[in-house]
């Protein structure tokens, strides 16, 4: 190769290199599409802690004594209306039901017997061939042979009835919340045996003061599962109880949670998230309330397509004073058709990324 064509293509490198070394990161940066983020502040949020309780819980409990002889199922298993969970062994029960029913054949077989004896003394007493207490004798015998079969009948009944308590099904579809026996032991009458719950039907109930149910909408609230992915949940229904406990003062706040959240189980710890008005918040002072925690809000909203979900992180890319794109964790707050409040981790006049897979590749 010839030295002049060697330096025209090594100068024509060193060209494209350079071009290439003036747009970093910085440049780039500042082509990503970005929006102010502006707020006034009207009204704060203050948080109480609750609890995921369930509407619609059953711990089922033994009510015949034997051993567990089938139990398909395990905790955190879901189940449908009507399907096995558990059998207890039923062979005694079966045999007595089966002897109650042969009880009853030898029984109506005696009522046959008692019946044509009757009939035959009621031919003869009308020819005047017996005496009238021989015939109230066999009265007397059919009416007892009559009663023999009636209460073996309902003592066969009974036994069938009972035969069906070795057998326990789910009364509704559910999650098995709690397995309190293993195959293999012994169930006793009362003896709790497994706990199950309805997912669809779960709400958070927390302890709020009353002078702050008397400032605030409850309707407003939101619910925060921390556990749960941390995003806010509009609930379905809000009530307040009207009984204040005298000692602490507060109000026991419901706030019945939708369908579908299949990582909420009973027992979980939860936020409710009450938004007070600005008069009210200053009232308050510094401290926060009792039993929760203040933020002061400011209406903040950004684009909902700006946000970014790493695992259980939730948050947004912000430019910093070098338009760097910076990854932040943020509180979200209410969805509102294209934009979502955000709670916390964000202030007014900071500009947000709204295409966050561009920043991270910028990154």
């Amino acid at each position: 190769m010839k030295p002049q064509f060697l330096l025209r293509r090594l100068g024509g490198w060193l060209a494209v290199v350079a071009l290439g070394a003036g747009v970093g990161p910085v440049a780039l940066a500042a082509t990503l599409p970005s929006v102010a983020v502006s707020g006034a502040a009207d009204s704060s949020m203050s948080s109480y802690e609750g609890t995921v309780e369930s509407l619609r819980q059953t711990t089922m409990a033994a009510q015949v004594p034997g051993a567990v002889v089938e139990l398909p199922v395990r905790a955190g298993q879901r189940v449908s209306a009507g399907q096995l969970l558990l059998r207890i062994d039923a062979r005694a029960a079966n045999q007595a039901a089966t002897a109650s029913q042969a009880q009853i054949g030898a029984a109506r077989a005696q009522l046959d017997v008692a019946a044509k004896d009757l009939e035959r003394k009621r031919q003869l007493a009308a020819k005047n061939y017996i005496s009238k207490a021989a015939l109230e004798q066999a009265e007397a015998g059919y009416r007892a042979a009559a009663a023999q079969v009636n209460a073996l009948t309902a003592a066969a009944a009974a036994a069938t009835t009972q035969s069906g308590f070795y057998v326990v099904k789910a009364p509704y579809a559910g999650v098995i919340s709690q397995l309190s026996i293993e195959l293999g032991d012994m169930a006793m009458p009362g003896r709790p045996l497994l706990t199950l719950y309805d997912p669809a039907s779960l709400r958070v109930t927390a302890s709020v003061p009353s002078s702050v149910i008397g400032r605030v909408d409850p309707a407003k609230a939101q619910v925060e599962l921390p556990d749960a992915g941390g995003s806010m949940i509009g609930p379905t229904r809000v009530e307040v109880l009207p009984a204040v406990d005298p000692r602490s003062l507060t109000q026991a706040l419901r706030a019945n949670l939708p369908a579908g959240l299949d990582r909420a189980v009973p027992g979980m710890f939860a936020r409710v998230w009450l938004p007070v008005p600005a008069a009210a918040a200053a009232a308050q002072g510094a401290s926060a309330p009792a039993g929760g925690s203040a933020i002061l809000g400011q209406n903040l909203r950004v684009p909902l397509k700006s946000i970014v979900r790493r695992g259980e992180m939730t948050g947004l890319y912000v430019l910093d004073a070098k338009n760097r794109p910076l990854l932040r964790q943020v509180r979200l707050g209410r969805t509102t058709g294209d934009q979502v409040e955000i709670l916390s981790g964000l202030q007014a006049g900071e500009r947000v990324v709204t295409q966050p897979q561009a920043a991270a590749r910028v990154q």
